[in-house]
């Protein structure tokens, strides 16, 4: 029999994307970061039973989306239900008391913050919580901190939400990554709160923020696993520890976790959007992964050669001298025109070893580096016209951009890009938005 799949994946889209062209979009951007790309597969295809394993598990995850929702009250101002803060006071309860004095006046209902390895895990967590005691509190660490017009190091930054702000949310903890139930108890968590199965939430009412032990390798699996289990977008980041590659935490109750990640189910009563901004440009060269060890993040060959030298002959250099080009020419799987992208690591003989994981067959087009100034701005002017105002950004921006603006001497002048937008962020171990990816800047915007 032939064509299974394909029908498989015709009546994925037709019971839940609701003849919603983004949902539809949505759908198909994670079956291709599953290695399912709807194109390739016609009346003919032959029925492959791991795809039509990993479609199935679709099909039962999923319920329709409930009917739409009416619009959400939307403030006639914003001036403060959104208020950040930053403080780059070397010692963490002093650091504390200065942020406690910026967000008061919001009457918090939830704060976010983002710390840097300056402040002890366990202290930052615990004085964070211990000084909004009428909040939700969370956060995690950092490889650099965002605010409102600026980039910085050692510091804290914050953003508290007033009950204007929020009609509901619930915060969860997945306390151990290896437990393949952790997440579907989460989840049945949310489900009991809101009173309906997150699979048929509004995702246009409704959004999720995650934040996760960055070192701990588990990104895909959480990301499939949520985007299985519901058409909410999840938007986040990998925590950092300022390039030390030790220990990352994520932070919520007053304690500090390893080995864990945070869930935060948002019910805004504003409007939202995304940015997903990565500032690349195809080559149109294509580097088809013939051999992979997905656990590992590890390539061993692409079009069927040595992964090194097939790297180094698109980008055009010799194979000692690859690693010198991966922050500029990083490679990506493109999905409907727009790259997902997948930066290499190190090598380590003729494997070349990524920070996102890569599966075998998979397409990746080789990209180079543009304008992260201009595209950034371009894709925040966006948002503002697509919602009419900004009220606060949470940023997600990856260490390698991070890196590269260094290198330029740009931070100044990407940190300014901010400037008058209330933003909270952090320089991350990785991002997250319908799955995991990497040189790339994800942002949560609201309006």
């Amino acid at each position: 029999m032939a064509g299974k799949i394909q029908k498989m994946i015709h009546s994925i889209l037709e019971q839940n994307a609701s003849n919603n062209p983004m949902l539809a979009r949505v759908i198909k951007t994670k079956m291709i970061l599953k290695g399912i790309n709807p194109a390739r597969f016609s009346a003919d295809s032959p029925d492959d039973p791991a795809i039509i394993a990993k479609l199935e598990s679709m099909m039962r995850s999923f319920a329709p989306a409930g009917p739409p929702q009416t619009g959400a009250i939307r403030p006639a101002s914003a001036n403060g239900k959104i208020r950040t803060g930053f403080s780059t006071h070397p010692d963490t309860a002093d650091c504390v008391r200065d942020l406690r004095k910026q967000l008061a006046p919001a009457s918090p209902r939830l704060v976010i913050f983002f710390a840097a390895m300056k402040h002890a895990p366990e202290t930052v967590s615990l004085y964070m919580q211990e000084a909004f005691p009428g909040a939700q509190v969370f956060g995690c660490s950092t490889a650099g901190e965002i605010t409102s017009g600026q980039m910085l190091s050692d510091a804290i930054v914050a953003m508290a939400f007033s009950t204007d702000m929020l009609q509901d949310f619930k915060i969860e903890i997945v306390r151990n990554l290896g437990d393949p139930n952790a997440i579907q108890q989460a989840v049945a968590c949310f489900d009991a709160h809101f009173g309906q199965p997150l699979s048929a939430m509004d995702p246009a009412r409704h959004v999720g923020i995650l934040l996760i032990d960055g070192l701990a390798g588990m990104e895909e699996t959480l990301m499939e696993t949520l985007g299985d289990l519901t058409n909410v977008p999840f938007i986040g980041g990998s925590a950092g520890d300022d390039l030390q590659f030790s220990g990352t935490y994520v932070y919520a109750n007053g304690h500090a976790y390893k080995n864990a990640a945070l869930l935060a189910l948002l019910k805004p009563s504003v409007d939202f959007s995304f940015v997903k901004t990565q500032s690349f440009r195809l080559l149109g060269k294509t580097l088809r992964v013939s051999k992979a060890n997905e656990s590992r993040r590890e390539v061993l060959q692409f079009n069927d050669r040595p992964a090194i030298e097939a790297y180094a002959e698109a980008v055009g250099v010799s194979s000692d001298r690859i690693s010198q080009c991966f922050m500029r020419h990083p490679v990506g799987l493109i999905v409907q025109g727009e790259p997902f992208v997948r930066s290499p690591q190190r090598i380590q003989g003729d494997s070349m070893y990524f920070y996102c994981s890569i599966k075998e067959d998979m397409e990746l087009s080789l990209l180079e580096s543009t304008d992260m100034l201009g595209d950034t701005a371009r894709a925040i002017a966006e948002a503002r016209e697509k919602l009419g105002r900004i009220s606060g950004i949470l940023d997600f921006d990856c260490i390698l951009r991070t890196l590269d603006l260094r290198q330029q001497n740009l931070t100044d002048a990407y940190g300014k890009l901010f400037e008058g937008i209330p933003t909270a962020g952090f320089s991350t171990y990785g991002e997250q938005y319908i799955g995991h990816i990497n040189q790339t800047a994800t942002m949560l915007v609201f309006g």
